[in-house]
């Protein structure tokens, strides 16, 4: 069974995944968003940030990805949903605590105990995004989570 919490979801990540023009990765620094960032400052993040061109999200031969998400997602997550949100959206995930309603906190909690910190994928191909919880416990990865609506990785 493949490890992806909800599809892109953790961090509606599918994009991630794309072999599309990529902007060569930038140090840590602000973000700009045009004209709000000159008057209040882009966001910062930390690490280095992967900023994708417009066009990965353009049409293509599965909605905005080559492939349908894969089967047999992890955790009991649905598939349709999955899809839905990966490949034919362009804004927002799922619902703010969807992932609760999944197997995940159980499964993923005996994991960690057993294993350490879990490599989540991406849905449509498969490739490693991250892995969690990193440098926090398991409860409070998902403390964190929980206050965010969904999943955060990082």
């Amino acid at each position: 069974m493949l490890r992806v919490l909800l599809a892109c979801s953790l961090l509606s990540a599918c994009a991630l995944g794309a072999q599309l023009p990529i902007k060569p990765a930038r140090p840590a620094s602000k973000v700009g968003m045009g004209i709000m960032s000159s008057l209040f400052g882009g966001k910062g993040y930390g690490g280095t940030a992967v900023m994708g061109e417009e066009s990965i999200m353009a049409p293509k031969a599965h909605g905005t990805s080559a492939v349908p998400v894969q089967l047999n997602l992890q955790w009991g997550c649905d598939e349709k949903t999955a899809d839905r949100i990966c490949n034919f959206n362009r804004h927002y995930a799922e619902y703010a605590g969807y992932w609760e309603s999944t197997k995940f906190i159980e499964e993923a909690r005996k994991e960690v105990a057993a294993n350490g910190p879990i490599t989540f994928y991406d849905s449509n191909t498969g490739k490693p995004l991250f892995k969690a919880p990193m440098e926090r416990s398991f409860d409070q990865f998902i403390a964190e989570s929980k206050s965010h609506g969904w999943s955060k990785g990082f």
